[in-house]
């Protein structure tokens, strides 16, 4: 018995070392994870949420085709040397069988506040091998529990609680200081800080940060006699939200005397002008945590201890402009050694109504650097003036350089636009190379006239275009130059608007985050840029401003009382959400605003006719304000029906809301909502077809129509309508933006190739080459030309670019690009195009080239995912089928179009 006892130890040990060199010798993978994001930022500097997610993108060795991930495993440390072991002391997920790769969800140890970890991940390709682990990410989480604060909310004593009278001037901007002393080694060095409406911090006489008009934009608290002002819209807005940074100062501060500085803005916060209201007078909040390597913390926290003063900044406000006078600048007044003689005790401030929660969101910072392409001086009245040419409209402000100037010479900047832009007056110093660039509003221009004092140089003036911090993560380009002009001054029109986390109609003269231009343009910004974390927070704004009672969502998020409207605009709530999750595949986003979409239709359902249609009346039946129920908007001749609209968009809540609820798991919810979507849509058909003429009508009643689906007993009539109504404009569209955000796409789809293309070709009235035709480098609000003209909101059609001419397409049933459709429609005078960007697997795009009937295409689709390639035949017409089922990587295809 000994002997076989033995053997079987024998045998035992031979096939554990086996197994042990087998696994030693295990090839290596075919999959390098990278791009690694958590809740789609990298690095993220605060989270304050307990379950992040997690996501990253696997490339495949020399492209290889059909290529798969089986597997993943993620470790979590609280450091680098952690995270290196063989074991993380805060999650590692082992081995999980598992083709996701992203969004996956945090499922570790609690995370403390406060604190930064440190994540990696490995995946095994298609055959079972195992990558190297990825590069190192990082995520710190912010004050997790709101006992944690220990701040106070602080001001300058001369402004008080109350906000800005309307008409009253600004005050000058406060500056505040507080020496600290730092008694021994540290690790490191964080400030949790905020400032409304916006807020600059200093450590030892140095910014920060890059980060330039933050906190992001947020309703913020009660704003009393909100409802008696402009659109009667009652604060009882579902929350509100108060948005603080962190900023690691390590480097900038050092073991015995330091100082902090922080200068404050009006902002939003407490600016004045007939469409906006204020909340109150500046104050600002900031929690600075000393970790020493002893283990031990020590904090310093904004309260009476403070000390302030005005500062240079003489007036400032979002529509006011600046002014700044350096003069009475303090050189030393964020540093330790300041006089502090004269300097006033700051004074406790009430808290805002907001919950202080972290901004991650992108902030907005100094994206690109213009140099004037025209300068000229002139002198009059013994004044300098300089007439000078940016070449492109942004929005920004003009940066003056190394200036030589005597003491008291006024440097006046005027930003030339259409529509009103602030002051900008700057008074020198005369120390010799001064520097001044505005700190708490922006400008729209592309020329500028500057009269100065003091003569300057073209060396000593350029331009900073200013926009939240979003990156183009795409391209676009075919044959027709018009249609790449076309993309790029959108482009540059959206950047314009895109400032505090959230998207303006228009930059310059209401600067506010309307709904409606939101959703009609979201797919569009989403087929563009990287966008997620900027649309996680800008749809929570619109779910936050929701009331609960009634449902109703207002017509800007956050709300300002000069915001007109209707319900296309409050139908933002259905809408963005469910196009987020087609983009991104994020069910946490159907999941977050699921309710508030049941909200917006119960408030919708109040004005259901006898005829099942909409006609929304709001604020009540027996006394509608226009500007809460407008239909269509911007419209090249007339407007359909508002009762028409209104319906289509009753109808495509319906849609949406049916559609999210089966993604939560709600049949029986689902099935209402489809319901009522099919009850809207006989209705819609019953109520606005007109038999005898075989028309809903023209200005976009017939796209509507056919957007919802026609009867097929009448589709035919229809187009043939539609049809008649584009000759009868000579080729060109005819629609408001509601109705042009579906034009183009729907004319492809409906056998219209060439008339689709030929109505975006034009370069008369009305038409995108128009604005071109007349120098415009930006997209504007009207067809004629009329009020502002840097307006994205028609941007919304320009998805027929990338879907339909380039033939690109998320796949809603496996969202996030996981299946990827190419459906390309190539009219008969381009010659190529291309589309790709980068979604969250990786870069997917299709590049064709044809010629006569002969097609080239090449498809690029990512690790993990799929695509079905279907080919067009000469009238741009489809199978049923795909031509191709293509799994991930580059494929080209030769095609006749037959």
């Amino acid at each position: 018995m000994k002997n076989i006892s033995k053997k079987l130890l024998l045998v035992a040990v031979i096939l554990a070392t086996i197994i042990i060199l087998s696994i030693k010798k295990e090839k290596p993978g075919n999959l390098i994870p990278g791009n690694l994001t958590c809740e789609f930022v990298t690095d993220p500097s605060v989270l304050d949420v307990s379950n992040p997610r997690f996501s990253w993108i696997n490339e495949a060795l020399n492209n290889s085709q059909n290529e798969k991930q089986k597997a993943y495993e993620i470790s979590v440390a609280s450091s680098l040397n952690n995270l290196n072991s063989e074991i993380s002391d805060v999650w590692q997920t082992n081995k999980q069988r598992s083709d996701k790769s992203t969004l996956v969800r945090y499922d570790g140890k609690p995370l403390e506040s406060m604190k930064t970890y440190y994540w990696r991940v490995r995946t095994w390709d298609k055959n079972g091998n195992p990558s190297q682990w990825s590069s190192p990410a990082s995520f710190h989480t912010g004050i997790l529990n709101k006992d944690e604060w220990k701040a106070k909310w602080i001001g300058a004593p001369w402004q008080g609680e109350e906000r800005i009278a309307e008409g009253a001037l600004p005050s000058r901007a406060p500056i505040f200081r507080k020496s600290f002393n730092i008694t021994r080694p540290f690790k490191n060095v964080e400030a949790y800080v905020t400032g409304l409406g916006y807020f600059e911090l200093y450590a030892n006489g140095q910014k920060v940060s890059d980060d330039v008009l933050v906190p992001n934009q947020t309703n913020y608290g009660k704003r009393e006699g909100l409802e008696n002002k402009g659109i009667p819209v009652k604060d009882e807005f579902k929350d509100y939200r108060v948005m603080y940074l962190c900023y690691d100062i390590s480097e900038l501060v050092s073991m015995g005397k330091n100082a902090l500085g922080i200068t404050l803005g009006n902002g939003f916060y407490n600016s004045m002008i007939n469409w906006v209201m204020p909340y109150g007078s500046p104050r600002t909040l900031a929690q600075i945590q000393v970790n020493y390597e002893d283990g031990s913390v020590e904090q310093v926290v904004t309260d009476t201890t403070w000390k302030v003063k005005e500062g240079p900044i003489m007036a400032d406000g979002i529509y006011y402009g600046e002014e700044y006078d350096a003069r009475q600048e303090i050189k030393d007044w964020a540093e330790a050694d300041c006089d502090e003689t004269e300097w006033l005790q700051a004074v406790e401030r009430k808290a805002p109504e907001g919950r202080l929660v972290a901004q991650t969101s992108p902030s907005d910072k100094v994206k690109e650097t213009h140099q004037a392409v025209d300068f000229k001086e002139n002198i009059e009245n013994k004044k300098y003036v300089y007439s000078i040419d940016f070449g492109e409209e942004i929005s920004g402000w003009v940066k003056l350089k190394d200036i030589n100037a005597k003491e008291g010479d006024v440097i006046e900047i005027k930003y030339k636009s259409e529509s009103p832009n602030g002051k900008n007056i700057y008074t020198a110093n005369g120390s010799g190379n001064e520097n001044y660039s505005t700190h708490f509003t922006w400008y729209v221009f592309r020329n500028v006239e500057i009269i100065s004092d003091s003569q300057l140089s073209n060396d000593n003036i350029c331009a900073e275009a200013v926009y939240t911090d979003v990156d183009v993560n795409s391209e676009f380009e075919c044959s027709n130059k018009l249609f790449n002009e076309i993309n790029k001054i959108w482009r540059r029109s959206q950047t314009d608007n895109m400032h505090g986390g959230v998207a303006s109609d228009c930059p310059h003269r209401e600067r506010s985050a309307y709904t409606g231009d939101g959703q009609v343009s979201c797919i569009t910004v989403m087929n563009n840029f990287d966008v997620a974390s900027f649309y996680n927070k800008w749809i929570q704004d619109m779910n936050e401003a929701q009331n609960l009672k009634t449902g109703y969502v207002p017509n800007a998020a956050p709300w300002q009382p000069g915001c007109g409207g209707g319900v296309a605009w409050g139908a933002a709530i259905n809408i963005m959400p469910y196009e987020f999750y087609v983009q991104y595949g994020d069910k946490d986003m159907i999941a977050n605003n699921y309710d508030a979409m049941k909200g917006y239709i119960r408030y919708l359902q109040n004005f259901i006719t006898e005829d099942k249609t909409l006609f929304a009346k709001s604020p009540s039946k027996e006394s509608p304000l226009y500007w809460m129920n407008l239909g269509d908007w911007c419209p090249a001749y007339k407007m359909p029906s508002d009762e028409l609209v209104h319906t289509f968009f009753l109808w495509r809540c319906a849609d949406y809301t049916s559609k999210s609820a089966s993604i939560v798991g709600n049949n029986e919810e689902a099935a209402y909502y489809s319901k009522l979507a099919d009850e809207t849509k006989e209705a819609f058909h019953k109520k606005f077809y007109d038999v005898e003429n075989k028309t809903y009508g023209a200005y976009g009643a017939n796209i509507f129509a056919l957007v919802i689906g026609v009867p097929e007993e009448y589709k035919t009539d229809v187009i043939e309508s539609l049809k008649n109504d584009i000759k009868a404009n000579n080729g060109h569209l005819d629609t408001g933006i509601f109705g042009t955000q579906f034009f183009f796409e729907t004319l492809a789809k409906n056998g219209l190739v060439e008339e689709a293309y030929q109505a975006l070709n034009k370069r008369d009235f009305p038409s995108f080459g128009y604005w071109i035709s007349q120098g415009a480098t930006t997209t504007w609000e009207q067809w004629d030309g009329g009020n502002s003209r840097n307006h994205p909101m028609f941007g919304g059609s320009l998805n027929y670019l990338y879907r339909d001419i380039a033939g690109m397409n998320a796949d809603p049933s496996n969202p996030g690009y996981k299946h990827i459709i190419f459906k390309p429609q190539p009219p008969k005078e381009l010659t190529y195009a291309k589309y790709s960007k980068i979604t969250p697997y990786g870069k997917a795009g299709i590049d064709w080239k044809k010629e006569d009937n002969q097609m080239e295409i090449t498809v690029t689709i990512p690790v993990g995912t799929t695509a079905s390639l279907y080919l067009p035949n000469s009238k741009g017409e489809f199978k049923n089928r795909p031509d191709y089922k293509l799994g991930s990587g580059t494929y080209t295809i030769e095609h006749e179009m037959k």
